[in-house]
């Protein structure tokens, strides 16, 4: 039997394209020489542009299509269900710890040394937040890569290859804030690679895991809570924090550019899929 004979792997080394394209991402990040002020500057932007990331993915994809799928009461329902979980549970979520900022060899002023030290430990706990948004996100992508794939080589191609172009400025988006706190380039790398790793995860669970018997209505409506959960860590965490470095002016620009980044990614997913089968 052939490779492509076999849909699920065919699926499956598609769904790898749009992870490894996250890790591409990161490698724009880490390529770059050890944080500095500059990178501060546009981890400025960055931060905002997550923040509309995260926003859009929310209330565009995951909320929206529960609300289309299981109706406006029961999607809010688990929507909101989903905010009230995790609010009460970040009580109980300690802040990441890291490790301590190396001697640089080119001495700096003390001003910029400030600078650099502020809020680390804000900017790391930013990074996680949407690396766990964007491993949500790309968790139902690997379905659909799979579903796509049912349908032809042709759609599920199409469908992967949209999917990792805007998987990069996703993997920029986890890798920066954490190589700026940390000043590892491995864990910078690391957890944006873990963060496209989600979408093969997607395609392994829709393919061998998930139980037949699991109500689509059910399924809809833990995606619509996932999309509370990171509506809620979004403008609870990373939006303070964006107004913080940015200024209230700059970041709210950056969050509309972000959520117009991936509203445009949506749309051009969504004309990418069969008529029958939607993200």
């Amino acid at each position: 039997m052939g490779f492509t004979d076999s849909p699920v792997l065919v699926a499956l080394a598609l769904s790898l394209l749009g992870g490894v394209s996250t890790s591409i991402g990161a490698l724009f990040v880490v390529m770059n020489e050890t944080p500095n002020l500059k990178m501060l500057g546009l981890l400025q932007v960055t931060t905002g542009f997550a923040a509309g990331l995260m926003l859009s993915i929310s209330f565009f994809d995951l909320a929206h299509n529960a609300i289309n799928s299981i109706g406006f009461l029961k999607g809010n329902l688990w929507f909101f269900a989903g905010v009230l979980f995790f609010a009460i549970i970040a009580n109980f979520i300690p802040e990441p710890t890291i490790a301590p900022i190396k001697d640089s060899k080119k001495k700096t002023d003390d001003g910029g040394k400030d600078m650099m030290k502020k809020h680390r430990r804000q900017v790391l706990y930013s990074g996680i937040i949407t690396a766990i948004g964007i491993s949500l996100h790309n968790f139902p992508e690997g379905m659909a890569v799979f579903l796509g794939s049912m349908k032809g080589l042709r759609v599920g191609l199409n469908l992967a290859l949209a999917i990792a172009l805007h998987n990069v400025p996703e993997g920029v988006a986890v890798a920066l804030p954490v190589y700026f706190a940390t000043q590892s380039k491995w864990q910078a790398f690391k957890l944006a690679s873990l963060s496209g790793l989600a979408e093969p995860l997607g395609v392994i669970i829709v393919a061998y895991l998930f139980p037949s018997s699991v109500s689509p209505e059910i399924l809809e409506g833990l995606l619509g809570a996932v999309g509370g959960v990171m509506a809620f860590l979004t403008l609870h965490e990373m939006l303070p924090l964006a107004f913080d470095y940015a200024g209230q002016k700059q970041a709210v620009k950056a969050v509309f550019f972000g959520m117009a980044f991936m509203s445009a990614s949506l749309y051009f997913l969504e004309i990418s899929l069969p008529a029958d089968l939607s993200l």
